[in-house]
């Protein structure tokens, strides 16, 4: 069952639906905001089981997608271009294959349409094995979770959905038993079988292994209208560690430069 997504729009012009990586919320690609609101109406999402949107039990794709769907069917919106990260990237690829009428446009960051080897299951083990009735400070959390996480600016984005509680303590805004639990849906591929015939834009970091050329095929059958930009320099945070490049690519696909 689809569910209502918590959402903040801001912009005027042609509707433009961001969607966020696994642990992630909208504010992850408020760079993205920031810089393409000038022009476009920016509706960026929350997606199930993150942020301020619902706590459910289902994390697949299609379920991700409806909810999707769910959202422009109350905005009113027949048509609208998608930009997603990640899990984020997967959901906007689910959504086009399945209801490719509802897609003007598309753009995935650092994602192709292919299952994934498990490989968060370090930081899900630290995140569930944190005691939070320990927790006195933030600090007290970093602490714990640089045993699982040694990059600190990962631990400082993981640590964004720990939140005070109406008691005073401390809790986690994401579903963590659920993704948990989901995790093996979240790391599969988009069910949809499509295509999209849409233009579409992948951009992948240059230093990331997330997109490969093994993955070529399977994008060129699902998305025949694909165009490829790397990044250079990036990993797969590529949107938040080449703002402005990311945001001009993605302008100008928009604006539909790159057909």
């Amino acid at each position: 069952m689809s569910v209502d997504l918590h959402h903040r729009v801001v912009g005027e012009g042609k509707p433009l639906v961001l969607l966020h990586g696994l642990f992630g919320s909208l504010e992850n690609l408020g760079g993205v905001t920031q810089r393409l609101s000038d022009t476009w109406q920016v509706h960026a999402l929350d997606l199930r089981n993150h942020g301020r949107s619902p706590h459910v039990e289902a994390m697949d794709y299609p379920a991700m997608a409806d909810d999707v769907q769910r959202y422009l069917d109350k905005q009113k919106i027949e048509r609208a271009s998608v930009l997603g990260h990640s899990m984020g990237g997967k959901t906007a690829m689910e959504l086009a294959l399945a209801h490719p009428d509802r897609i003007e446009r598309l753009i995935v960051a650092d994602i192709a349409p292919v299952a994934y080897a498990p490989h968060h299951d370090t930081i899900i083990e630290g995140l569930t094995g944190l005691d939070l009735s320990a927790v006195k400070t933030r600090g007290d959390a970093d602490k714990w979770l640089a045993e699982y996480v040694e990059i600190p600016a990962v631990r400082q984005f993981l640590l964004k959905n720990l939140v005070r509680s109406d008691e005073g303590g401390y809790g986690w805004r994401i579903n963590l038993k659920a993704i948990e639990r989901e995790y093996p849906q979240i790391a599969k591929g988009p069910t949809a079988q499509g295509p999209f015939d849409g233009p579409t834009l992948f951009l992948k970091g240059g230093e990331s292994d997330y997109i490969q050329d093994s993955h070529r095929d399977t994008v060129s059958r699902l998305f025949p209208k694909a165009t490829l930009r790397i990044l250079p320099g990036t990993g797969h945070w590529l949107h938040a560690e080449k703002a402005d490049l990311f945001a001009k690519l993605s302008r100008r696909f928009l604006d539909g430069e790159f057909d």
